[in-house]
């Protein structure tokens, strides 16, 4: 079940109560990136401008806002993927990369959200991976992806793989500043972009010969297993 479903109707709201929302939440972001998960309400309230209580009354709990992070962080992470890769648009991801730094706030969370882990991280990584299987089927349907034999695999590999080297470059490379999430991002992101675009764009191996070898050896066509364990 994704966390960001409401557990009661919605209400209406006026629109500046929206935007005190909102803030509220981007600033839950944000504290959370750079403190972690223990941050205290009061201190989200005062970088957001506003009272404890008026946090209270827009999520309830701690849980709620941090439901409502976890939803705002997955939008914005697939639709920047959905953008850079689905649409095959080169000038967009050039542009992303060189504007790296404002997805810092992002950055931070996601890597807090994996270092705290549980079954909430658990989840989060879930809607990542059902998020890749979508923008990734986008981006074959377009004619921009190659196709996998088994989709779901691919886009989970992919979504480890990112997790796993973006948790290695926070931990071997961490900032002098525990508040300068920026400064590791824009390294990480000079780090990989080329390697990165190079396997992806002209792959790796020069012959099928592996592949090849691994389909004679499995019994049952990749996913099938899966399939029948249901």
């Amino acid at each position: 079940m994704r966390s960001a479903s409401p557990s009661r109707p919605p209400r209406q709201v006026a629109a500046d109560d929206l935007t005190t929302r909102a803030r509220i939440r981007d600033a839950a972001v944000a504290r959370f990136g750079r403190d972690g998960f223990a941050t205290p309400l009061r201190t989200i309230a005062a970088d957001a401008g506003v009272s404890a209580g008026l946090v209270i009354h827009h999520f309830g709990t701690k849980d709620g806002l941090r439901a409502e992070c976890d939803a705002q962080v997955l939008a914005d992470i697939r639709h920047a993927k959905h953008e850079s890769l689905a649409q095959g648009g080169g000038g967009r991801f050039l542009e992303y990369l060189a504007t790296a730094e404002q997805f810092a706030p992002t950055f931070g969370y996601v890597l807090r959200s994996l270092q705290h882990g549980g079954p909430l991280a658990k989840a989060f990584v879930d809607h990542m991976v059902d998020d890749a299987v979508e923008y990734v089927g986008a981006g074959v349907a377009a004619g921009v992806i190659v196709p996998s034999r088994d989709e779901r695999a691919r886009a989970r590999y992919l979504v480890l793989s990112s997790l796993g080297a973006t948790l290695l470059q926070a931990a071997l490379d961490p900032p002098a500043d525990p508040a300068d999430l920026a400064g590791v991002l824009r390294r990480h992101f000079d780090a990989i972009a080329l390697p990165a675009l190079e396997l992806h764009t002209e792959g790796f191996l020069t012959t099928r010969r592996m592949l090849e070898d691994y389909l004679d050896y499995v019994s049952d066509p990749p996913g099938a297993r899966d399939e029948d364990a249901r």
